[in-house]
């Protein structure tokens, strides 16, 4: 197929048939030229697997393999040369594909597809060929170029990706249905001991664990969550607009699943907190929660700075409520700490929890 429009100068050009048979160390092909025979010894010692077709012969044979395609196909020279490159397919190739490479080669165009094919052993494995086509100097069609590329780990790991996510879905169904029956058994249990408002603050803390397992099972394939995520995820929940009255800032940082919970009740109870006396107590206070991720002689530190801008001054309590002993029992646990400056404006919190 002939194409006079296109130039020689970006084209690797081939002649007529005058050089005989080359063979060296698993690579055989018999080309039209010296300069053929050049690229044959060089593609012959490189790690790609490469193969060239002739376009000018009926059903376009392989006349080049070199030893990094009979390596990854298991194939002997004299199996592939001579052979149109569909004795790699089997019952497993798309038919798709196949009529897309089909087309690429009748448009002479470079393309790229992945495709499954079969070792001689009758081991599938997916192959990332590159097709392209190779001009003579005259600007025609001399042959197609052909390399492969084994890429059965990616493809592995983009189903293993898949099917965490289809997991971590249908586990955060179940898990808000378990939080649900929870809810309502407290709330039966509270009503039947006169204990309604128990029953409110123990369900707000469940709601606040449904809302953080919620990011965190969205997350479970790359076992980390985004902080940033987690933080809008509590807080925002709290805050009658929470675009005006909440902020978060700070690098992006990524945190173990595992501490993901911890974090999350120390945030629901921050934010009770401003919803009963602080920032969310009014329509125009604000929230602001700064995260970073901080390096000490004993590993990585989660830092989290929580400032409240309240429309109206305010005191410290008088007194330690449940939500100050929460925090508390949560950071102990973990080796965290939390230092707290009332302020006549808001509260100003810093947590620091250990990431190990």
């Amino acid at each position: 197929m002939a194409n006079d429009a296109k130039t020689s100068n970006d084209r690797q050009a081939f002649h007529e048939p005058t050089m005989p048979a080359y063979e060296d160390d698993g690579a055989l092909a018999v080309f039209r030229d010296s300069s053929a025979l050049l690229f044959s010894k060089a593609m012959a010692q490189t790690r790609m697997a490469v193969i060239l077709a002739d376009a000018h012969q009926e059903d376009m044979p392989i006349v080049f393999a070199n030893r990094a395609f009979l390596e990854l196909t298991g194939y002997q020279e004299e199996e592939v040369l001579g052979q149109n490159c569909r004795f790699l397919q089997g019952p497993g190739t798309d038919p798709y594909t196949v009529e897309k490479m089909r087309e690429a080669l009748a448009n002479e165009a470079v393309v790229v597809f992945e495709v499954l094919n079969y070792r001689k052993n009758g081991d599938a494995f997916w192959n990332a060929l590159h097709l392209g086509p190779i001009y003579g100097e005259d600007g025609t069609l001399q042959y197609f170029f052909g390399s492969q590329w084994d890429v059965n780990d990616i493809h592995t790991a983009r189903e293993n990706e898949e099917h965490a996510k289809v997991l971590a879905r249908e586990l955060s169904h179940r898990v808000k249905n378990m939080f649900s029956i929870i809810t309502a058994v407290v709330s039966m249990t509270a009503e039947r001991h006169d204990a309604d408002a128990v029953a409110d603050d123990i369900n707000e803390r469940i709601f606040a664990l449904g809302r953080t397992y919620e990011i965190t099972l969205r997350n479970s394939s790359e076992k980390a969550v985004d902080v940033q995520a987690l933080v809008r995820s509590v807080v925002e929940g709290y805050a009658t607009r929470p675009k005006e009255m909440v902020k978060v800032v700070g690098k992006h940082c990524a945190i173990p699943v595992s501490q993901s919970a911890s974090i999350g009740l120390v945030l629901h109870e921050l934010s009770t907190n401003a919803v009963k006396y602080g920032a969310f107590s009014s329509p125009d206070g604000k929230v602001a929660v700064e995260c970073s991720l901080e390096e000490d002689d004993n590993g990585s530190v989660l830092k989290i700075c929580w400032s409240e801008d309240c429309e109206l001054p305010i005191t410290r309590p008088e007194h330690t409520g449940s939500g100050t002993s929460i925090i508390e029992t949560i950071l102990d646990a973990s080796e965290g700490e939390i230092e707290r400056d009332w302020r006549p404006d808001g509260l100003r919190a810093v947590i620091r929890l250990p990431m190990n």
